[in-house]
C-alpha cells in the first residue's frame, strides 16, 4: 500500500501529486490523505479514471481516499503502463472540451447540426476518448430535448467522463433540466487539462 500525505494542500496539487506518484512506480493500492471536499472529488475521479476501485472514509475534517487496481489491470506489467501513469497499450486520455452549440461560423442551424454529428461521432475514438467537458451554450447538448442526448447517454455507458459547468447551466436556467453527466465547477475543468494528454477545443 502507497501512502500519500496531501493535507494542507490545495487543488489541483493533491491530484497532481497522486498523478506523480503513479508516473513513477507500478501501485496495485494507493491511500490519499486530503483536507478539503474539491481534492477529495478530484483525487477520486483521478484514481477512478487510472483503473482503481476507490473508497473514501471521513475522520474529522479528513478525507482517506483508498484505492485499489482492478484485477484486470493489475495483470499488465510495467512495461505497458505509460508514463501519465494511464494502463494499457499505446492509450492516450483524450480530453473534448465543447464551448459552443454550433460548430463554424456563417450559419448558426447548420452549425448546431454539424456539432451534433460531431458527437455521434466521437464514439469512434473509442477508449482513447476519456473525458468531455461542456461549456457555454455547449452545455444546451447536456439537457432534455437535446438532438445528442442518446449519443451522450450511449458515451457516459461505456464509461466516458462527461462534465457539465455548472455556472454555465444556470446562466441559461438549465440547471433542472440536465440529463446526462456531472455538473462541475472551474477548479474541476483546470484539473482536468493538467491530466490529459491530449485537449481537442471546439
Amino acid at each position: 500500500m502507497k501512502h500519500i500525505d496531501a493535507l494542507g494542500l490545495e487543488c489541483p496539487a493533491p491530484v497532481l501529486k497522486v498523478k506523480k506518484t503513479l508516473e513513477k512506480e507500478v501501485i496495485n493500492s494507493i491511500s490519499v490523505l486530503v483536507d478539503n471536499d474539491a481534492a477529495r472529488q478530484n483525487v477520486t475521479r483521478f484514481l477512478k479514471s487510472q483503473g482503481f476501485e476507490v473508497s473514501e472514509k471521513t475522520t474529522g475534517n479528513n478525507f482517506k481516499i483508498t484505492g485499489k487496481r482492478k484485477k484486470e489491470e493489475q495483470s499488465l506489467t510495467a512495461s505497458e503502463k505509460k508514463t501519465d501513469g494511464s494502463w494499457g497499450k499505446k492509450r492516450d486520455k483524450i480530453l473534448v472540451m465543447v464551448k459552443t452549440n454550433h460548430m463554424g461560423h456563417g450559419d448558426d442551424e447548420l452549425g448546431t447540426k454539424l456539432m451534433a454529428s460531431f458527437l455521434k461521432t466521437l464514439k469512434e475514438m473509442g477508449k482513447d476518448l476519456w473525458r468531455i467537458v461542456f461549456l457555454n451554450s455547449g452545455v444546451k447538448f447536456t439537457v432534455h430535448g437535446s438532438g445528442a442526448l442518446d449519443d451522450l447517454k450511449e458515451l457516459e455507458g461505456n464509461k466516458v467522463s462527461i462534465l457539465v459547468c455548472g455556472t454555465c447551466l444556470s446562466h441559461f436556467n438549465l440547471l433542472d433540466k440536465k440529463q446526462v453527466g456531472e455538473t462541475t465547477n472551474m477548479l474541476d475543468i483546470v484539473t482536468s487539462l493538467q491530466v490529459a494528454d491530449k485537449v481537442i477545443n471546439i
